[in-house]
């Protein structure tokens, strides 16, 4: 009696990546590589020569879905015009639909009591993030820094954690879409070339609203520039996370206590607002020595419900960033803007420093407000009315708390570490918040310089001799 035919394999060319995966699994050459565009995908389908075929379908099972191979007896029905369709209705309707009883939420374990440490700023850092329930951190390294990242090297393997050194910076951005989409909080540490390569990933983190922190050290550039400290990534921080509607909170340190106050703050606001944060701060701070208090508590973070995280409650999630039809893209991009809007009414954040009576303020962020505090202390002694205005948030700018002091400034000084990015956030925020600014100066130093104390206070003493 003679065996059963088995049936053989076909190819639906429209769902054909091309990967030829089916030519290394076929034991009798009977695929090929193809030879035309298939004009509906845009993608090169293989060739089926079936004439020694004995349908053992090993094929089949090297195909990825949606699988561009499938057995004869399967063409019934299957065939028509291929139609995209959008991924969030690919997969139907969620097994937990109510998602806002699905949160596992972050459970506080009080710490004990101990003396304070003496840190430098990526150190504290590093601390910051493990208090905030931080286990899984992706990076490439960079001066200035690495030495963050190779603290969390040495740390995360004795808490169960991951370090994963990535081949490069565009590698640990997409491993942090990955974490972030899985409901974990995640980390990198960069600096100025590496956050340039990051850009395109970030985009995608704030499209598909995945949370992640990004501690970028910036140093001089453009280009590899040198190790020294700038503040020339304010204008990619705050207008510039790669393409398309994108923004994200961006915190300014100015101490290495800061260091590790933010970075825990940084994870609790990414997952208030499923959006990633920036950590700015400036090479010096990343290299300086201070003295860091610990919190009381630390956290041991939950699971969101929008997680892929693979278990029947979180089936069928979806962590994207595409949207095929415009009036959905559109709808994502409001839903977006109206986030945006919720931190800028919500997040503003500000350290205001003898600016209730102050004729003179002084506007600087990280290690150049330092010097500018000491400027006003001694501007003060000298009978200038000056004072400290110090962005904690650059976006969004805290122009709430600028608009209250406003009244009383006759004059404005920006100091900065660049050629003018920080005083553009400062005078965009004015305007749109319609006030008309007094004569506006400035302190700038580039190349990896900082503005010293004594230039800051000769540009607040010489104006004043001339008004007076």
């Amino acid at each position: 009696m003679s065996a059963s035919v088995r049936p053989k394999p076909y190819l639906e060319p429209q769902y054909c990546k091309g990967c030829l995966r089916c030519i290394e699994a076929c034991p009798r050459d009977c695929i090929t590589p193809g030879s035309a565009i298939n004009p509906a995908t845009g993608l090169v389908p293989v060739e089926l020569h079936l004439e020694n075929c004995n349908g053992c379908t090993l094929c089949l099972q090297a195909c990825p879905e949606p699988y561009g191979l499938r057995l004869e007896t399967d063409r019934a029905g299957l065939e028509g015009e291929f139609v995209l369709e959008d991924p969030a209705k690919l997969f139907g309707e969620k097994c937990v639909p109510n998602h806002s009883e699905g949160d596992l939420p972050d459970d506080r374990r009080a710490l004990p009591d101990c003396e304070p440490l003496v840190l430098k700023g990526t150190y504290a850092t590093a601390i910051g993030a493990l208090l905030a329930g931080c286990r899984h951190v992706f990076g490439y390294p960079i001066t200035p820094s690495t030495e963050g990242a190779e603290l969390m090297a040495r740390i995360l393997p004795k808490l169960n954690g991951h370090f994963v050194h990535a081949v490069s910076e565009v590698a640990a951005v997409n491993m942090m879409y990955g974490a972030g989409g899985a409901g974990l909080p995640c980390m990198t540490f960069t600096s100025s070339p590496g956050f340039s390569l990051m850009l395109e990933g970030v985009s995608y983190m704030i499209g598909a609203e995945v949370p992640g922190v990004f501690v970028n050290m910036m140093r001089g550039g453009p280009g590899l520039g040198n190790i020294a400290p700038e503040q020339t990534d304010i204008k990619l921080a705050c207008r510039g996370l790669g393409h398309g509607n994108t923004h994200a909170i961006v915190l300014t340190p100015s101490t290495p206590q800061e260091m590790l106050d933010l970075a825990i703050d940084a994870f609790a606001l990414a997952f208030r607002y499923r959006n990633p944060v920036i950590l700015l701060g400036d090479g010096y701070l990343g290299q300086m020595t201070g003295k860091v208090r610990l919190p009381a508590s630390m956290i041991r973070p939950g699971l969101p419900a929008w997680a892929v995280w693979g278990d029947r409650a979180h089936r069928h999630n979806l962590i994207s960033s595409i949207a095929l039809a415009e009036a959905d893209l559109e709808d994502h991009n409001e839903h977006l803007n109206r986030k945006y809007a919720a931190i800028t009414a919500c997040e503003q954040r500000v350290d205001c420093y003898r600016c209730r009576d102050a004729e003179v303020l002084v506007v600087a962020c990280n290690t150049p407000a330092r010097m500018a505090k000491g400027a006003v202390e001694t501007a003060r002694e000298n009978g200038v009315k000056a004072g400290l205005f110090r962005p904690i948030t650059l976006w969004p700018f805290p122009i709430d708390a600028l608009a209250e002091i406003m009244p009383g400034v006759r004059r404005i000084v920006v100091v900065e570490a660049g050629p003018g990015q920080l005083e553009d956030e400062l005078r965009l925020a004015l305007s749109h918040a319609n006030i008309a600014p007094p004569p506006i100066d400035h302190v700038r130093r580039c190349g990896g310089n900082l503005p010293a104390q004594d230039e800051i206070l000769a540009t607040l003493l010489a104006r004043e001799e001339v008004l007076s």
